[in-house]
């Protein structure tokens, strides 16, 4: 993983930012927590799906489990948008 690519929060839709990380990119996620700025680290060795933050190292096997994690803490754009 050569690449680090630094995006905000929403600016891609779940299935650019998996196609990225299909890749090989890694994939930094700017977003707000709280009103406090956090980045975390989306990643994907080619087996598993990696989501880490400041506090937790989230673990996916497959692109599904991936995306609705994405999803679900909002670092996605809607596909509709």
């Amino acid at each position: 993983m050569s690449d680090q690519t630094v995006v905000e929060a929403g600016e891609y839709t779940s299935e650019e930012l998996l196609a990225k990380l299909e890749d090989g990119e890694r994939l930094v996620v700017r977003t707000r927590v709280l009103g406090s700025e956090e980045e975390l680290t989306l990643r994907f060795d080619g087996e598993t799906y990696y989501c880490d933050s400041p506090t937790t190292l989230h673990k996916h096997d497959d692109r599904d489990e991936m995306r609705t994690c994405m999803e679900h803490y909002g670092y996605v754009r809607d596909a509709a948008a």
